[in-house]
């Protein structure tokens, strides 16, 4: 059974010694059993180059002393982010990366007995220089890498170092294979490498999940893919995450994904979802607190059952905040507070503009102008505007078009002036009984205002405590509310609108759902 989680943000004591400054796009892997080295990064369009480290058994952050091959006068890499980060025993090592402009094709390991760096850039033939690659530990000598973005187009290589003779090979794969990309992960899992999503050809971001096999001599298989298409509640298509493996679970936290049908906007997530290797499927890590703002180009490690998150950006801010996710019966939970949610998206999204210094949005056209919105404009329907600050919720009473649209549906001679309460209740039975297909252009808008509305009055009458509601007819859990934070209908794909209907049907089938908050039928109300 998969325990139920908490997290505890690293603001009392919990550690000592100076952490990291704040930055994103480092690295941060496990050494030996006790140590923890954070490795570069970019915070306000500067590069880092520093080699940070938590001693995990003392609680302790340092700066150690490195000595070693020099770059630019000092000992070690030059300043990076976006690198490939692999520990085997006592080494770091250190491929690629990105600094100001430039693709970095050099390789570097750092001993932490001696805390000595080596440059291992003349040794064999290196891959091409590439940023946002990922790659693991294959065993306890060798390590394998995947993909990246090379300045110009997106790589699906796969590479292979032997730690010994540090020979680099190109492993031939035959067979399909994963798209192009870069921003995904790589985790070894047995004897697969696993790779998970990832910004691909043209800019889409992807949430596809790929098994690469032949890659321990021993087993004589030749190296092919598979794609894996797993049962559950998968990840939103994302890069900029991490996962992160421990026991039967690969935790996926955070990420950088996309969104919008009229306008494209970006989306950074905050959400824990684990790929169950004992049921073999995606499912929501259940968590009993406000998880950490969301972010992407983190960094989640894990030490013992505890995972600690450091860093990340959000499209606005480089973050330096440091995380605990830890079981609900760990010591450390009861330092956390069980603070309800203050939102009420599955996962909080942060809708910024993508900083210049990241991937760039390759494929993405800013002045992008849907089909539907010139629909839209041809069939004289009204384009919503985007407020310029938060959206507020409104009462049936006072949304004009969700009252017109009502009325079409009551017979005339039934009732000449029906009552606003018989309207309501036409307007959501209508779409209640409609199919997604059935449902027409002019219809979405007042469809997601009643969406926000149901969400708004299951949450203020405490229905609503968990991001996770369920469904009666089979027990499984339901995702619910991941249309919460958009702003208009605007913002909908085509292939949102059934997932859109099929919670708001969700909603009407709970209790209180349709009765407003409070008395007053003509006033508005703001989102908390």
């Amino acid at each position: 059974m998969i325990p139920r989680m908490q997290w505890v943000q690293d603001n009392a004591g919990e550690s000592n010694g100076t952490p990291p400054q704040p930055r994103s796009g480092h690295s941060t892997v496990s050494v030996g059993k006790s140590m923890l080295v954070v490795f570069g990064g970019l915070v306000d369009k500067r590069f880092l180059r520093d080699t940070i480290v938590f001693d995990t058994e003392n609680k302790l952050w340092f700066e150690p002393e490195c000595t070693g091959n020099e770059s630019d006068g000092q000992a070690g890499p030059g300043p990076r982010a976006f690198h490939v980060a692999v520990a085997i025993d006592c080494n770091m090592f250190i491929f690629g990366g990105r600094s100001g402009r430039k693709r970095l094709g050099d390789f570097w390991m750092l001993d932490t007995d001696n805390w000595q760096w080596t440059e291992l850039s003349g040794y064999g033939d290196l891959p091409p220089p590439r940023d946002f690659a990922a790659g693991a530990s294959v065993g306890n000598q060798k390590l394998v890498m995947y993909g990246g973005w090379d300045g110009t187009k997106w790589l699906s290589d796969v590479y292979v170092l032997d730690t010994m003779s540090l020979e680099w090979i190109q492993l031939p794969i035959t067979g399909p294979s994963p798209p192009p990309r870069c921003g995904h992960t790589a985790t070894m899992v047995e004897k697969r490498l696993l790779i998970f999503g990832g910004r691909g050809g043209g800019g889409p971001i992807m949430g596809d999940l790929w098994a690469l096999k032949g890659l321990f001599e021993e087993e004589n298989e030749s190296p092919a893919w598979t794609q894996l298409k797993l049962p559950g509640q998968a990840p939103a298509p994302r890069c900029g995450h991490t996962i992160t493996y421990g026991g039967t679970q690969l935790l996926v936290f955070g990420g950088h994904g996309t969104g919008g049908w009229l306008t494209r906007y970006d989306i950074y997530y905050n959400d824990c979802i684990i790929l169950d290797r004992a049921s073999v499927q995606w499912k929501r890590l259940a968590i009993n607190n406000e998880p950490p703002p969301a972010r992407a180009y983190h960094s989640m490690t894990r030490i013992d059952s505890r995972f600690l998150l450091f860093g990340g950006y959000d499209g606005k801010s480089t973050f330096g905040d440091i995380w605990w996710l830890v079981p609900e019966d760990d010591p450390m939970a009861k330092t956390a507070p069980l603070s309800p949610r203050s939102h009420l998206s599955a996962t909080k999204n942060s809708e910024q503009n993508q900083d210049s210094s990241f991937v760039d949005a390759k494929g993405t056209d800013k002045d992008f102008v849907s089909p539907l919105r010139e629909l839209r404009e041809k069939l004289a329907l009204p384009v919503e505007a985007v407020p310029a600050s938060e959206f507020n919720i409104h009462d049936e009473s006072i949304d004009r078009e969700f009252l017109s649209l009502a009325a079409t549906l009551v017979p005339k001679e039934f009732d000449k002036n029906p009552e606003q309460g018989i309207l309501v209740e036409a307007l959501r039975e209508y779409w209640k009984n409609s199919a997604a297909s059935s449902i027409r252009l002019h219809e979405l808008g007042p469809l997601l205002r009643d969406y926000h509305r149901l969400i708004y009055r299951l949450q203020g009458h405490g229905m609503l405590e968990s991001m996770e509601l369920h469904n009666k007819s089979n027990n499984s859990a339901l995702q619910m509310h991941r249309f919460y934070h958009l702003k208009n209908a605007n913002q909908l794909r085509m292939d949102d609108i059934p997932h859109l209907l099929n919670e708001y049907k969700q909603l009407l089938n709970l209790p209180l759902a349709s009765n407003p908050p409070y008395p007053d039928q003509g006033s508005q109300f703001g989102i908390l």
